[in-house]
């Protein structure tokens, strides 16, 4: 058979049709910068539209695509961008994307949803991750520092992983958590998590490499869809997701330097020889040494760390997904301290039923392995004698120099830094994930109906122990120890809505209603040891050997949101939650809300006025409440059973364990907070200038606070009972402008101040016009001692001390105080309240330049009115620490010569100082090479300081070293043992490959 004859009618006629279909393929070239200031925009999908094909952006902006037959037009799709669909032609196509978190346009992340943002009634602040600090960020916090208006975020120490103390307007409480509640892809984070053991900041457990955008919700007609947990603001982070398009993989590797910026002032060795020397003690010359010994120096370093992150995004079979590795290996500055953080995520967001079942799936998982540098080391460093060497040159106490007393340590002497840092070995590891999966359903008999199920978890393991060898002089009398511990948390978190959200075009309106449903469960699991000796001994025994606190929230929502033609917005929300915090009759709270919105330039008199691109009045009210302050059981009596050695019964001959009845109180219940906010928002010059003004008033009642019992009527004498109530009282102000805005050539600036005033306006149960509050604020130095009040009329810890009176030099004179009250007395009568931790003002200010492929940035804070106590001055600062009572010789802080006091002043408002400053927080430089190696690979280089200066009239260490303890016990505006904050250095490289 003759095959060419058979071949060639058949396949001839196929080839003339599809020769015009070939011929209509055609590769598209083009390149996609933003909108804003022209910078190449990397990883667009570009899709061609009504097909699977798609590629993705380079690093410079450029694709190349075969476009196939039939085809017009392509899709460009970016996070934090508007889509935008444009046609095929026949040049290179050239598309600009628009910031969709600067566009009005903008679909922002709300509570169970999202709103447009030109359509929000609230106070809402969202900061994608273009916008985020840059550098050295081990905790999320850290991200958005400085970015929003009454938004204060004041580091916690420069420990590894160390976070910071976040306050959103100021707070709302004295005695429980002011802290944010966080909201991670839907999933609250209770606070039994943030207190694991094991690791210095859970919420450093979240890689902020996986998040892409972080908002604020801050008054209370928006955070009140949160109900109970919502009095503190809410902050809501969503995690990087999948997109379509072919695989990308991103690799980032920073590595850093650390330093102190600063070392406490304290003598110097020769300057301590001639101090002893002066004093003519022979006891004390006797015992000076030859060496000049810098303590600080001993146990500081320069501390290297090096973060690497890897991810790669794309889609398989329509299916977008994400997965990413990172890992953290942080030095502290203080020696032995040190964390390696493991972390993995994995986001998968597949489409069913012709897109009408969208599932979004996010698994995160952490471990977190830490040293931790024995802290104590801080303040002995400053009060050891610098005359001494650190090692003394025998065996004893691991051959490091100790004062005895005998042959034995001092029990009143400090110990050798370099000692306790090297004998204490404390490990602890903390493992942790976390994530959801959640189905958001559209209706194929009604599109404008959505049910969305939500199944999140957050489950951590933290174990860890310390060992002190029995040589340690820190441990010697009591021949070392070794303890350890772990705890679990398991919290889960179910929530039902549903969604509806209707045009009416007949009269002009729009109506977005959710109803729902949560369930949010919180199980802790303690495990109690024995505490040893170091050679095994027991020292106490532990009488039960675990414990399982847990709490349960039971929640039911629902919001409105009705826009009437385009211009008049209201919003109404009401919550109620049951808590098993509280009995029976008070576990259920009600936490509504409502909000109006005016779109003035939606008006007939505004619409045709060129220059305004937005202006729009808001006005709220809502009710939040607050619960963790309040333990899982104190409406409950509860007894403890004693320990070892603490309270055992004897009879006869036999000891028997005790068990104790503790406080509770029947009638506890919600600290609950109504705030009004009235604000607007305006955009000039198609929105190259946009910003916000806001005034918000607070007013919280049954504050937790001590209260004194009457004998017989319980079993304590002081408990915590709702008897209080404050208002909170701010405005803010916000601004952004594009002030250059050219292909080759941009200029962004940002600005933000807030003002907030916090004041008691009641603490008891009946009036009492002779209570001058509860003392609290407790200092280092004495017992009991405290330099705070929580009073009538004033703001919380406000300082409470006597007016020092000063000599014509202006030197303080010692234990000399004015007679405020004129009794002729000086006594506890004439102390007064001076001062405020809090400031009264905080600034924010950030600008970015962009020349060609460099990049320049800068973020700058400020704190105005704050003050702090300088406990290291008052507690150090004194003659008579250096020839001491136990007759051993110690350093002392410089403000001796400021002040020549020869014993300590502790209530002294001498020691309260201006703790104002101006700090530039970020200074980072970026060089984008565009594609190298062939044009294989997208290179971005990078340069960052931060902590770059600090200006201030503050004598300490640090403006804001004013925070002291761990919730719930963190007393602001004291400074003690405050472990320095480096000035640190980064170089890092991005790169792109797809």
């Amino acid at each position: 058979m003759n095959f060419k004859r058979l071949f060639l009618p058949i396949v001839l006629p196929l080839l003339c049709l599809a020769m015009p279909a070939l011929a209509q393929d055609k590769v598209v070239t083009g390149k996609i910068t933003d909108a804003k200031d022209g910078s190449p925009i990397a990883d667009v999908s570009v899709l061609v539209k009504g097909s699977t094909v798609g590629t993705r952006t380079k690093a410079d902006g450029t694709f190349s695509l075969r476009v196939p037959a039939g085809k017009d037009s392509l899709e460009l799709i970016s996070i934090n961008y508007t889509t935008l669909t444009v046609a095929v032609g026949e040049g290179t196509i050239s598309a600009a994307l628009e910031q969709s978190n600067a566009a009005l346009g903008e679909v922002v992340v709300i509570g169970y949803g999202t709103a447009r943002k030109k359509e929000l009634t609230g106070s809402v602040v969202s900061v994608g991750s273009k916008d985020f600090q840059k550098g050295t960020i081990v905790s999320p916090d850290q991200l958005i520092s400085g970015k929003i208006a009454g938004v204060s975020i004041t580091p916690a120490g420069g420990a590894p992983g160390a976070g910071s103390v976040v306050r959103v307007r100021g707070g709302a409480s004295i005695s429980g958590n002011n802290d944010p509640l966080y909201v991670i892809d839907g999933v609250p984070v209770a606070a039994s998590v943030q207190s694991i053991p094991g690791v210095t900041n859970p919420m450093a457990m979240i890689n902020p490499a996986d998040i892409e955008n972080i908002t604020v919700l801050k008054d209370a007609a928006s955070t009140a869809i949160y109900g109970s947990r919502a009095s503190g603001g809410v902050i809501l982070i969503t995690t990087k997701k999948g997109r379509s398009g072919k695989p990308v993989f991103n690799f980032n590797s920073n590595v850093s330097a650390g330093k102190a910026m600063r070392l406490v002032d304290v003598y110097t060795a020769d300057e301590i020889r001639a101090r002893v020397n002066a004093s003519g003690d022979a006891t004390f010359i006797n015992k000076l040494g030859t060496a000049n010994t810098n303590w600080q120096k001993e146990i500081y370093r320069t501390a290297i760390t090096n973060d690497n992150n890897l991810s790669v995004t794309g889609a398989v079979k329509k299916v977008p997904y994400r997965i990413s590795v990172g890992f953290l290996n942080q030095d502290g500055i203080l020696k032995r301290d040190h964390l390696d953080r493991y972390s993995a995520a994995i986001g998968v967001s597949p489409k069913f039923f012709d897109d009408h079942l969208k599932v979004d799936i996010n698994l995160k998982g952490t471990i977190s392995k830490s040293t931790f540098g024995n802290q104590d080391a801080i303040t002995s460093a400053l009060t050891f004698d610098p005359t001494q060497s650190v090692y003394s040159g025998k065996s004893e106490y691991g051959g490091y120099f100790e004062w005895l007393d005998g042959t034995l340590p001092s029990t009143n002497a400090p110990k050798n830094p370099v000692g306790l840092l090297n004998q204490k070995f404390d490990n602890g590891q903390v493992n942790r994930s976390f994530g959801n999966i959640q189905f958001d359903y559209k209706f194929h008999f009604l599109p404008e109906l959505r049910a969305n199920l939500n199944l999140g978890y957050d489950v951590a393991k933290g174990w860890g122990g310390v060992f002190v060898p029995a040589e340690a002089a820190a441990s010697f009398n009591a021949g070392g120890s070794r303890t350890k511990y772990k705890q679990t948390v398991n919290n889960r978190v179910g929530e039902f809505y549903l969604n509806y959200v209707k045009d009416l075009k007949s009269i002009k309106s729009n109506i977005n209603i959710v109803a729902g449903y949560g369930y949010y469960d919180n199980l802790t699991h303690v495990f109690n040891y024995p505490t040893l000796k170091a050679n095994g001994d027991t020292v106490t025994t532990v009488t039960f050997l675990d414990d399982k606190p847990r709490n349960t929230l039971i929640s039911y929502y629902t919001r409105l949101i009705y826009t009437f033609n385009n211009k008049y917005i209201l919003s109404a929300s009401m919550r109620t939650d049951g808590s098993s915090k509280f009995s029976p009759d008070y576990r259920w709270g009600q936490f509504p809300s409502v909000g109006l919105t005016w779109r003035m330039n939606q008006e007939a008199f505004l619409r045709n006025v060129d220059w305004l691109s937005d202006l729009k009045l808001r006005g709220t009210y809502g009710v939040t409440g607050n619960q963790d302050g309040i333990a899982n059981y104190d409406y409950l009596p509860v007894y403890t059973s004693s320990t070892v050695n603490t309270a055992l019964y004897q009879l006869g001959s036999n000891f028997f364990y005790q068990t104790s009845p503790g406080k509770y109180v029947v009638n506890l219940r919600w600290e609950e907070t109504r705030a009004f906010n009235v604000g607007f928002d305006f955009g000039f010059f198609k929105n190259r200038i946009t910003g916000s003004v806001d005034y918000y008033k607070k007013k919280t009642k049954d504050l937790l606070g001590p209260i004194s019992l009457p004998v017989g009527s319980n079993f304590t004498n002081i408990t915590v009972a709702n008897v209080g109530n404050m208002d909170n009282e701010g405005a803010e102000f916000s601004l952004n402008a594009a002030i250059i805005n050219k292909k080759d050539l941009s200029w962004n600036v940002g600005f933000n101040v807030a003002y907030n005033k916090n004041t008691i306006t009641n603490l008891t149960q009946t009036t009492d016009s002779a209570y001058a509050g509860n003392p609290v604020g407790g200092i280092t130095g004495g017992t009991g001692n405290t330099v705070q009040i929580h009073s009538v009329g004033y703001s919380p810890n406000t300082f409470y001390v006597y007016k020092q009176v000063y000599d014509q030099a202006g030197k303080p004179i010692e234990g000399v105080y004015a007679d405020l009250n004129g009794d002729g007395a000086i006594n506890e009568k004439d102390m007064y309240r001076y001062k405020s931790p809090f400031p009264k003002m905080v600034y924010g200010f950030n600008t970015d330049v962009t020349y060609k492929k460099w990049s320049a940035s800068v973020v700058m804070r400020a704190n105005v009115g704050n003050y702090i106590y300088n406990n290291v001055a008052s507690n150090l600062g004194i003659s008579s620490i250096i020839n001491n009572t136990n007759r051993f010789v110690s350093n002392a802080h410089k403000d001796l010569q400021n002040t020549n006091f020869a014993n300590n002043q502790f209530f002294s408002d001498y020691y309260v100082q201006n703790a104002s400053f101006l700090k530039m927080d970020n200074l980072a430089i970026s060089y984008n090479a565009g594609r190298v190696l062939n044009n294989k690979v997208g290179l971005m280089i990078t340069a960052n300081c931060q902590n770059v200066f600090v200006i201030t009239k503050y004598k300490g260490l640090d403006p804001e070293s004013g925070y002291t303890g761990t919730y719930p016990d963190v007393y602001p505006g004291i400074d003690y043992k405050f472990y320095p904050r480096p000035r640190t250095y980064t170089l890092g490289v991005n790169l792109t490959f797809n």
